[in-house]
């Protein structure tokens, strides 16, 4: 099989089935059915490379008419992380991470009333990304809380067309965690037959 082959194997703990991707000589499972929120850290470094990677999936993922109304904040200094996690209950993994990612949304886009579901998508893709690449993970949601995105806009210094939608805490993990099976047939609803009008 050369390097871009694909293989089907068994998922970790029998919870089942996942594939496995070759990219540049390394394998690496399917994110998807990998993934987990990591809260808990090492204290190296996430390299300059893997956080263009990062980035550049988050930047892949698809918005509404293509607006792409994201900009992303990377924060390594532990003072501005720590004010960071002061503006949420729910932040503090940032306070341990090597790395944080601040999602915000531009208020002037063309259709903003779609642009925190954009930004979700983008957030997906990074989360994503950093489970392929070694690095654990979190989604810390900001918005749509007024005041929580507003305590973290002024630590930032945002712009006016900017705020706050979300942080991602980021690094090497110190825990491993395995994925819950969530499949739940109960909640898929196959439509069939005429629909009546």
């Amino acid at each position: 099989m050369n390097c871009h082959g694909t293989i089907l194997s068994s998922n970790i703990q029998s919870i089942g089935k996942y594939f496995e991707k070759r990219t540049g000589g390394m394998i690496h499972m399917n994110a998807i059915f990998h993934r987990t929120s990591i809260r808990k850290y090492t204290d190296q470094p996430v390299e300059k490379e893997k956080i263009e990677q990062l980035l550049r999936a988050a930047m892949a993922a698809p918005s509404a008419g293509n607006q792409q109304p994201w900009e992303f904040y990377v924060v390594a200094d532990k003072e501005l992380l720590c004010a960071l996690a002061d503006c949420s209950p729910y932040a503090n993994p940032l306070r341990d991470a090597p790395l944080g990612i601040v999602v915000c949304c531009r208020s002037d886009c063309r259709m903003p009333e779609y642009a925190q579901i954009d930004c979700s998508a983008a957030i997906e893709n990074l989360l994503l990304e950093a489970d392929s690449i070694g690095l654990g993970a979190v989604w810390l949601g900001i918005a749509p809380l007024t005041e929580r995105m507003e305590a973290a806009g002024k630590v930032l210094k945002l712009p006016e067309n900017q705020y706050v939608f979300s942080y991602v805490a980021c690094g090497y993990p110190s825990e491993n965690k395995v994925q819950q099976e969530r499949y739940m047939e109960e909640r898929v609803h196959y439509l069939t037959g005429k629909i009546d009008s």
